[in-house]
């Protein structure tokens, strides 16, 4: 069955179009890439699949469920987990203690819940797990905001991945970073992909990363679906060429 399905999805805000007839599918094990200029609509886009907008028209299907108008925190406990274009951790906090605080709230204890030693071991075992995955073990013990802007991302992806999402958003995962740590991050992007059987959607401005990661590519332009398809369609797309990649030529 259709991981998710996106149906005509519109967002207004007044008289802004900011997303117009959008559609998209992603299949179970997909990695989707949504590309496109400034100001094109991508992480309106994101908003509204994540739950943080509603549609003004259009259907978010999940697993065959009309989502549209669930909000964000109850598509995160369906199978739905999200990182931002500005990293979202606890920087006063350790690597191991931001972790700590995902994988509880996936297990579903409070803040105020005091828990028994079995579940300690369960919280600390998967905590564990997340830092040998990630590559963050030798940090764990670190404050997040001492760390490196990959390693902080790093961080924050491994906590969206606590929450046992069947489908991981990144919006726009190597933001602002060098040639080694946006290497890096795309390596953990395939590792999870790979390892945890992840369907995948980013937003990314590093086509590099795009073209290397995707299997299909969708490409908005003022709101709109300009073009979609496989890493190759894409980029002898000769609309998406002059509207994004570069003139034609």
């Amino acid at each position: 069955m259709t991981l998710l399905k996106v149906e005509n999805l519109t967002k207004r805000f007044g008289s802004l179009i900011a997303v117009a007839d959008v559609s998209m599918v992603v299949e179970p094990g997909e990695i989707r890439a949504v590309i496109g200029p400034n100001g094109a609509g991508k992480t309106t886009f994101f908003n509204m699949i994540s739950g943080f907008l509603t549609p003004s028209t259009g259907r978010i299907l999940f697993d065959g469920k009309d989502i549209s108008r669930v909000p964000a925190s109850q598509r995160v406990k369906i199978g739905m987990a999200r990182t931002f274009q500005i990293t979202e951790v606890f920087p006063e906090l350790t690597v191991r203690d931001n972790l700590q605080i995902a994988v509880e709230a996936s297990a579903g204890y409070g803040l105020s819940v005091i828990l028994n030693e079995e579940a300690r071991e369960e919280v600390h075992a998967d905590v564990s797990e997340l830092l040998e995955l990630s590559g963050l073990t030798d940090r764990a013990d670190r404050l997040v905001g001492e760390l490196s802007h990959g390693d902080q991302r790093t961080a924050e992806i491994m906590m969206a991945l606590a929450l046992k999402p069947r489908l991981l958003l990144l919006d726009e995962p190597t933001a602002g970073m060098g040639d080694q740590e946006t290497f890096d991050i795309a390596k953990l992007i395939r590792k999870l992909h790979r390892q945890q059987n992840l369907s995948i959607v980013l937003i990314e401005h590093d086509m590099r990363i795009v073209f290397n990661l995707a299997d299909r590519i969708m490409v908005l332009a003022e709101g709109r679906m300009l073009a979609e398809g496989t890493p190759k369609d894409i980029a002898a797309n000769e609309a998406v060429q002059k509207a994004y990649l570069g003139t034609a030529g």
